[in-house]
Protein backbone atom coordinates (compact mmCIF):
# COMPACT_ATOMS: atom_id res chain seq x y z
CA UNK A 1 0.00 0.00 0.00
CA UNK A 2 1.14 3.40 -1.31
CA UNK A 3 0.43 6.09 1.72
CA UNK A 4 1.02 10.25 1.36
CA UNK A 5 1.49 12.17 4.54
CA UNK A 6 1.51 15.86 4.76
CA UNK A 7 2.54 17.43 7.92
CA UNK A 8 2.19 20.86 10.10
CA UNK A 9 5.84 21.05 11.12
CA UNK A 10 4.38 23.40 13.89
CA UNK A 11 3.39 20.63 16.31
CA UNK A 12 6.25 19.59 18.26
CA UNK A 13 5.24 16.09 18.60
CA UNK A 14 5.63 15.57 14.48
CA UNK A 15 9.16 14.24 14.84
CA UNK A 16 7.85 11.58 17.18
CA UNK A 17 4.80 10.98 14.81
CA UNK A 18 7.16 10.53 11.61
CA UNK A 19 9.63 7.74 13.75
CA UNK A 20 5.54 6.33 14.43
CA UNK A 21 5.04 6.08 11.40
CA UNK A 22 8.03 4.74 9.92
CA UNK A 23 8.13 1.99 12.43
CA UNK A 24 4.42 0.99 11.98
CA UNK A 25 4.86 1.07 8.02
CA UNK A 26 7.64 -1.15 7.81
CA UNK A 27 5.41 -3.82 9.54
CA UNK A 28 2.04 -3.42 7.61
CA UNK A 29 3.72 -2.92 4.37
CA UNK A 30 2.96 0.30 3.64
CA UNK A 31 5.35 2.15 1.54
CA UNK A 32 5.92 6.16 2.53
CA UNK A 33 5.66 9.16 0.23
CA UNK A 34 6.35 12.71 1.94
CA UNK A 35 5.84 15.97 0.71
CA UNK A 36 8.90 18.10 0.20
CA UNK A 37 8.65 20.10 3.23
CA UNK A 38 8.49 17.34 5.12
CA UNK A 39 10.90 14.55 3.93
CA UNK A 40 13.32 17.31 4.26
CA UNK A 41 13.48 16.21 8.08
CA UNK A 42 13.07 12.53 8.01
CA UNK A 43 15.32 9.67 7.10
CA UNK A 44 14.06 7.68 4.56
CA UNK A 45 10.64 7.42 2.33
CA UNK A 46 9.61 8.34 -1.01
CA UNK A 47 8.58 11.76 -2.41
CA UNK A 48 4.83 12.39 -2.93
CA UNK A 49 4.75 14.25 -5.99
CA UNK A 50 1.72 13.27 -7.53
CA UNK A 51 -2.31 11.59 -6.27
CA UNK A 52 -1.72 9.21 -8.97
CA UNK A 53 1.93 8.14 -6.29
CA UNK A 54 -0.83 7.21 -3.70
CA UNK A 55 -3.52 4.69 -2.36
CA UNK A 56 -4.46 6.59 0.88
CA UNK A 57 -3.17 10.29 2.33
CA UNK A 58 -2.14 10.59 5.86
CA UNK A 59 -2.43 14.26 7.36
CA UNK A 60 -0.88 15.17 10.60
CA UNK A 61 -1.92 18.91 11.75
CA UNK A 62 -5.11 19.43 12.38
CA UNK A 63 -8.50 20.65 10.26
CA UNK A 64 -6.21 23.02 8.17
CA UNK A 65 -3.71 20.03 7.68
CA UNK A 66 -6.81 17.90 6.37
CA UNK A 67 -8.15 20.74 3.52
CA UNK A 68 -4.66 21.76 2.59
CA UNK A 69 -4.48 17.67 1.96
CA UNK A 70 -8.04 17.74 0.29
CA UNK A 71 -6.74 20.47 -1.93
CA UNK A 72 -3.63 18.47 -2.94
CA UNK A 73 -5.74 15.84 -3.92
CA UNK A 74 -7.61 17.79 -6.61
CA UNK A 75 -10.30 15.91 -6.85
CA UNK A 76 -8.43 12.30 -6.94
CA UNK A 77 -10.38 9.81 -5.24
CA UNK A 78 -8.19 8.89 -2.64
CA UNK A 79 -9.06 8.26 1.16
CA UNK A 80 -7.58 11.03 3.77
CA UNK A 81 -6.90 9.88 7.33
CA UNK A 82 -6.34 13.02 8.99
CA UNK A 83 -4.23 12.70 13.07
CA UNK A 84 -5.20 15.19 14.95
CA UNK A 85 -2.41 17.22 16.54
CA UNK A 86 -3.72 20.21 17.24
CA UNK A 87 -7.22 21.11 19.47
CA UNK A 88 -10.26 20.82 18.03
CA UNK A 89 -9.76 18.13 14.91
CA UNK A 90 -13.00 18.20 13.93
CA UNK A 91 -12.53 16.70 10.55
CA UNK A 92 -10.00 14.22 11.46
CA UNK A 93 -9.68 10.99 11.84
CA UNK A 94 -7.99 10.05 15.24
CA UNK A 95 -5.87 11.52 17.64
CA UNK A 96 -2.12 11.23 17.65
CA UNK A 97 -2.31 8.25 20.43
CA UNK A 98 -4.53 6.24 17.90
CA UNK A 99 -2.15 6.75 15.17
CA UNK A 100 -0.89 2.71 15.01
CA UNK A 101 -4.43 1.07 15.14
CA UNK A 102 -5.34 3.74 12.32
CA UNK A 103 -2.56 2.52 10.38
CA UNK A 104 -3.62 -1.36 11.02
CA UNK A 105 -7.19 -0.56 9.97
CA UNK A 106 -6.17 1.64 6.86
CA UNK A 107 -3.65 -1.28 5.79
CA UNK A 108 -6.31 -4.09 6.35
CA UNK A 109 -9.23 -1.96 4.55
CA UNK A 110 -10.80 -1.84 7.82
CA UNK A 111 -12.79 1.50 7.91
CA UNK A 112 -15.31 2.87 5.81
CA UNK A 113 -15.27 6.29 3.72
CA UNK A 114 -17.31 9.56 3.89
CA UNK A 115 -17.76 11.01 0.66
CA UNK A 116 -18.02 15.13 1.15
CA UNK A 117 -18.55 17.01 -1.20
CA UNK A 118 -16.64 19.64 -2.27
CA UNK A 119 -17.02 23.29 -3.97
CA UNK A 120 -15.26 24.81 -6.77
CA UNK A 121 -15.13 28.25 -8.03
CA UNK A 122 -13.83 30.74 -11.00
CA UNK A 123 -13.06 34.24 -10.84
CA UNK A 124 -15.00 35.53 -14.33
CA UNK A 125 -14.05 38.39 -15.99
CA UNK A 126 -17.02 40.71 -17.60
CA UNK A 127 -16.62 38.61 -20.89
CA UNK A 128 -17.37 35.55 -19.66
CA UNK A 129 -13.51 34.37 -19.47
CA UNK A 130 -12.02 32.50 -16.34
CA UNK A 131 -9.18 34.01 -14.83
CA UNK A 132 -8.69 31.31 -11.60
CA UNK A 133 -10.11 28.10 -10.65
CA UNK A 134 -10.28 26.82 -7.06
CA UNK A 135 -11.29 23.78 -5.25
CA UNK A 136 -12.72 23.67 -1.82
CA UNK A 137 -13.95 20.89 0.63
CA UNK A 138 -14.98 24.13 3.60
CA UNK A 139 -15.79 27.05 1.76
CA UNK A 140 -15.46 30.13 -0.48
CA UNK A 141 -15.37 33.51 0.94
CA UNK A 142 -15.99 36.85 -0.63
CA UNK A 143 -14.38 39.50 1.71
CA UNK A 144 -13.64 42.64 1.84
CA UNK A 145 -10.24 44.27 2.65
CA UNK A 146 -8.54 45.77 5.32
CA UNK A 147 -11.17 48.53 5.54
CA UNK A 148 -13.83 49.02 8.20
CA UNK A 149 -16.35 49.31 6.46
CA UNK A 150 -19.85 47.71 4.83
CA UNK A 151 -19.62 46.30 1.17
CA UNK A 152 -22.24 46.00 -0.90
CA UNK A 153 -22.63 42.15 -2.58
CA UNK A 154 -24.73 40.85 -5.27
CA UNK A 155 -26.05 37.36 -5.40
CA UNK A 156 -27.56 35.20 -8.27
CA UNK A 157 -28.58 32.14 -8.27
CA UNK A 158 -28.92 30.38 -11.39
CA UNK A 159 -29.00 33.57 -12.74
CA UNK A 160 -31.57 35.10 -11.27
CA UNK A 161 -30.89 37.88 -8.55
CA UNK A 162 -31.67 37.08 -4.78
CA UNK A 163 -30.46 40.40 -4.13
CA UNK A 164 -27.84 42.37 -2.53
CA UNK A 165 -26.67 42.11 0.99
CA UNK A 166 -24.67 44.94 2.97
CA UNK A 167 -22.15 43.33 4.87
CA UNK A 168 -18.45 42.82 6.21
CA UNK A 169 -18.91 39.65 3.07
CA UNK A 170 -20.69 36.35 2.18
CA UNK A 171 -19.69 32.70 3.07
CA UNK A 172 -20.27 29.86 0.88
CA UNK A 173 -19.79 26.49 2.20
CA UNK A 174 -20.44 22.88 1.78
CA UNK A 175 -22.37 20.51 4.23
CA UNK A 176 -18.90 20.33 5.66
CA UNK A 177 -17.92 23.65 6.00
CA UNK A 178 -21.49 24.36 7.90
CA UNK A 179 -19.04 23.54 11.49
CA UNK A 180 -16.87 25.88 10.34
CA UNK A 181 -16.67 29.95 9.28
CA UNK A 182 -20.35 29.91 8.53
CA UNK A 183 -21.22 28.45 12.35
CA UNK A 184 -19.62 31.44 13.83
CA UNK A 185 -21.09 33.49 11.38
CA UNK A 186 -24.46 32.53 12.71
CA UNK A 187 -25.49 29.48 10.04
CA UNK A 188 -27.01 26.27 10.32
CA UNK A 189 -25.21 23.11 11.10
CA UNK A 190 -26.21 20.58 8.04
CA UNK A 191 -25.29 17.19 8.70
CA UNK A 192 -22.62 16.25 6.25
CA UNK A 193 -24.47 13.63 3.99
CA UNK A 194 -27.37 16.44 3.24
CA UNK A 195 -25.67 17.63 0.20
CA UNK A 196 -26.70 21.63 -0.45
CA UNK A 197 -24.77 25.19 -0.78
CA UNK A 198 -24.62 27.61 2.37
CA UNK A 199 -25.04 31.40 1.79
CA UNK A 200 -23.51 33.16 4.97
CA UNK A 201 -23.27 36.94 5.69
CA UNK A 202 -20.97 37.99 7.54
CA UNK A 203 -22.01 41.05 9.94
CA UNK A 204 -24.69 41.65 7.97
CA UNK A 205 -25.89 45.52 8.01
CA UNK A 206 -29.82 44.83 7.87
CA UNK A 207 -32.08 42.37 9.81
CA UNK A 208 -33.71 41.19 6.43
CA UNK A 209 -30.47 39.54 5.31
CA UNK A 210 -30.19 35.79 6.66
CA UNK A 211 -28.28 32.58 6.11
CA UNK A 212 -29.65 30.45 3.12
CA UNK A 213 -29.38 26.85 1.90
CA UNK A 214 -30.02 25.97 -1.50
CA UNK A 215 -29.65 22.53 -3.41
CA UNK A 216 -26.40 20.74 -4.21
CA UNK A 217 -26.87 21.58 -8.15
CA UNK A 218 -27.32 25.37 -7.84
CA UNK A 219 -24.89 28.05 -9.35
CA UNK A 220 -24.31 30.68 -7.03
CA UNK A 221 -22.97 34.11 -8.62
CA UNK A 222 -21.31 36.98 -6.49
CA UNK A 223 -20.71 40.18 -7.74
CA UNK A 224 -20.31 43.93 -6.08
CA UNK A 225 -22.08 47.33 -6.84
CA UNK A 226 -19.13 48.93 -6.11
CA UNK A 227 -15.26 48.85 -7.18
CA UNK A 228 -13.65 45.24 -6.26
CA UNK A 229 -10.28 46.28 -5.50
CA UNK A 230 -10.51 45.62 -2.04
CA UNK A 231 -12.47 42.40 -2.10
CA UNK A 232 -10.99 39.11 -1.11
CA UNK A 233 -11.81 35.83 -2.11
CA UNK A 234 -10.29 32.96 0.76
CA UNK A 235 -10.12 29.35 0.08
CA UNK A 236 -10.85 26.90 2.81
CA UNK A 237 -9.44 29.75 4.94
CA UNK A 238 -6.04 29.29 3.93
CA UNK A 239 -5.33 30.91 0.69
CA UNK A 240 -6.43 33.04 -2.30
CA UNK A 241 -6.50 36.67 -3.94
CA UNK A 242 -8.26 39.57 -4.73
CA UNK A 243 -11.14 39.69 -7.18
CA UNK A 244 -10.39 42.63 -9.61
CA UNK A 245 -12.98 45.28 -10.82
CA UNK A 246 -15.58 43.84 -13.12
CA UNK A 247 -14.92 40.26 -11.92
CA UNK A 248 -17.63 38.34 -10.40
CA UNK A 249 -16.77 35.10 -8.31
CA UNK A 250 -19.44 32.03 -9.35
CA UNK A 251 -19.51 29.08 -6.94
CA UNK A 252 -20.60 25.51 -7.71
CA UNK A 253 -20.60 22.06 -6.38
CA UNK A 254 -17.36 19.98 -7.83
CA UNK A 255 -17.58 16.85 -9.54
CA UNK A 256 -15.67 14.64 -7.67
CA UNK A 257 -15.83 14.61 -3.61
CA UNK A 258 -13.60 14.18 -0.96
CA UNK A 259 -13.68 10.95 0.79
CA UNK A 260 -12.16 11.35 4.51
CA UNK A 261 -11.58 8.03 6.55
CA UNK A 262 -13.73 6.92 9.34
CA UNK A 263 -14.41 4.09 11.87
CA UNK A 264 -17.81 2.71 12.41
CA UNK A 265 -17.84 3.29 15.99
CA UNK A 266 -17.47 7.10 15.74
CA UNK A 267 -20.45 9.44 14.40
CA UNK A 268 -20.66 12.79 13.41
CA UNK A 269 -23.23 13.61 16.19
CA UNK A 270 -20.51 12.01 18.80
CA UNK A 271 -18.16 14.51 17.04
CA UNK A 272 -20.43 17.67 17.73
CA UNK A 273 -21.11 16.81 21.11
CA UNK A 274 -17.01 15.69 22.15
CA UNK A 275 -15.61 18.63 19.65
CA UNK A 276 -18.14 21.12 19.45
CA UNK A 277 -19.86 21.09 22.92
CA UNK A 278 -23.24 20.23 21.22
CA UNK A 279 -26.36 20.00 23.08
CA UNK A 280 -25.21 22.20 26.17
CA UNK A 281 -22.81 22.06 29.33
CA UNK A 282 -21.69 18.71 29.95
CA UNK A 283 -23.23 16.93 33.50
CA UNK A 284 -21.21 17.89 36.46
CA UNK A 285 -20.91 15.11 39.09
Amino acid sequence: MRVGVIGHKGYEELPGILATLFRVASTLGITLHFERGVQEGVRGGDLLQSASDIDALVTLGGDGTLLRGARLLDGARVPILGVNLGRLGFLTTCGSDQLEEALAALASGNYITEERMALSASAVDERGATRQQWRALNDFVLHKGGFARVVRLTIAIDGESIGVYAADGIIISSPTGSTAYSLSAGGPVVVPTVESLLITPISAHTLAVRPLVVGSEAEITLGTEQSTEELLVTVDGQVGTSIVRGEKLVVRRSENPVLIVRFPDVSFFERMRVKLGWGGLPERD
